[in-house]
């Protein structure tokens, strides 16, 4: 083979690993909660953030527990999670570099339609009692995600110990959706995030289930997009962290979260800088 068909191939093969480089530099990868992906807002969120930035968004969606456990140990390049005392705590340990508030929705109490406990209207601490009087079948995630973590506070805040150890209490360490299924199977009750709720009401798996208890001040449910810090993770890739949360916050990446819905019905509400 001649010298400069070498030389050309050698130059090609050196321009495509440039562009292989330039493209893998223009990913960020966010680790993130199974509602997000369950209600299918992260394509959307992804699709128009890469049209703004040309960044291509990537995610691993976990519990909060789990994602938050991803940023310490620098997996990922930013956290987009819903747990405010964990991600507190994470902050506070200088894991966090900057938390910015995007985003709301709510906790319901779901169950079967009958509502065997007859728990309907009542306030959260009252239905949890209820449950536990009556041995309902309660189905909790189990898994330290967010909705788990905010489970156990409302167990507390109804001055009771969480009953992990009774046989009514059900946690299969599992996503949002397999465990509104397993609620629906065992005609049983979980706590939910209104949109994962708003997605499984309209598969034939939640005909028989119903919204029990909504409205409580207690149910609030924070999302919060937060980058790590750059001591801690200087491989990460911080510039395009940054840049993701300060369009999610601007009014174009608030107007992508209002206007997303599921059976014409919002899922989460836009909030940052309130």
């Amino acid at each position: 083979m001649k010298k400069a068909a070498i030389f050309q191939i050698i130059a090609c093969i050196m321009v495509l690993n440039a562009a292989m480089v330039r493209a893998q530099d223009k990913v960020l990868m966010m680790a993130t909660t199974t509602s997000t992906e369950d209600t299918g807002l992260l394509p959307v969120l992804a699709d128009a953030f890469k049209k703004k930035s040309g960044v291509e968004l990537r995610w691993v969606a976990v519990g909060t527990g789990k994602a938050l456990e991803h940023g310490k140990a620098c997996d990922v390049d930013v956290l987009m999670v819903h747990a405010p005392e964990a991600e507190k705590k994470f902050m506070d340990e200088g894991a966090g570099q900057d938390r910015t508030q995007i985003m709301y929705n709510d906790f319901v109490l779901v169950g079967p339609k009958a509502d065997p406990m007859k728990v309907k209207g009542k306030s959260t601490a009252e239905a949890l009692k209820a449950i536990a009087a009556g041995k309902g079948v309660f189905i909790s995630r189990g898994d330290k995600s967010g909705t788990h973590m905010a489970e156990l506070k409302l167990w507390k805040s109804a001055g009771m110990e969480t009953p992990d150890k009774e046989e009514w209490y059900v946690s299969p360490g599992q996503g949002m959706l397999q465990a509104l299924r397993m609620a629906a199977e065992k005609n049983g009750y979980a706590l939910t995030d209104r949109g994962t709720w708003i997605k499984f009401e309209a598969s034939p798996e939640g005909k028989d289930m119903a919204i029990l208890v909504e409205g409580d001040k207690v149910l609030l449910n924070q999302y919060s997009v937060i980058t790590l810090n750059t001591a801690a993770c200087p491989k990460a890739k911080h510039d395009l962290a940054k840049q993701f949360a300060a369009w999610i916050a601007s009014p174009e990446g608030q107007k992508v979260i209002a206007d997303f819905k599921v059976m014409d019905k919002p899922l989460f509400f836009p909030n940052a800088g309130k």
